[in-house]
């Protein structure tokens, strides 16, 4: 059974830093980080492609976040940087075994861990 754990989320101001982490247990092919708020649809943050590392980001964070991977220590990582009020969302790690693009909507992923709140103040 695939498990994904997140850590690292909390309450920031704007313009600080955050890296999110999330413990996996098995190396899916396509990761990726997802984020949530009351009222919208979970929205795709950034993928990986885990056997090329290659990576994609939604435009609203392009610049801002970093997605990154450790193999060695099964750990798929978000770093966030000039945070704003409006990245304040719950933030998931997910997995996708299945064929077919890594950027994609949240629906093709099978995967998910609980998720980690971040909440950034102005």
């Amino acid at each position: 059974e695939v498990q994904l754990v997140e850590s690292g989320g909390g309450s920031v101001q704007a313009g600080e830093s955050l890296t999110l982490s999330c413990r996996y247990n098995y190396n899916i092919r396509c990761m990726g980080w997802f984020r949530a708020t009351p009222g919208k649809e979970r929205e795709r943050v950034a993928t990986i492609y885990t056997d090329g590392g290659s990576t994609m980001y939604v435009d609203s964070v392009k610049g801002r976040f970093t997605i990154s991977q450790d193999k060695s220590a099964d750990t798929l990582s978000l770093h966030m940087n000039r945070l704003t009020p409006e990245d304040t969302a719950m933030y998931y790690c997910a997995a996708k075994a299945s064929s077919g693009l890594c950027y994609t909507t949240p629906a093709e992923y099978e995967y998910w861990g609980p998720g980690t709140q971040v909440t950034v103040s102005s």
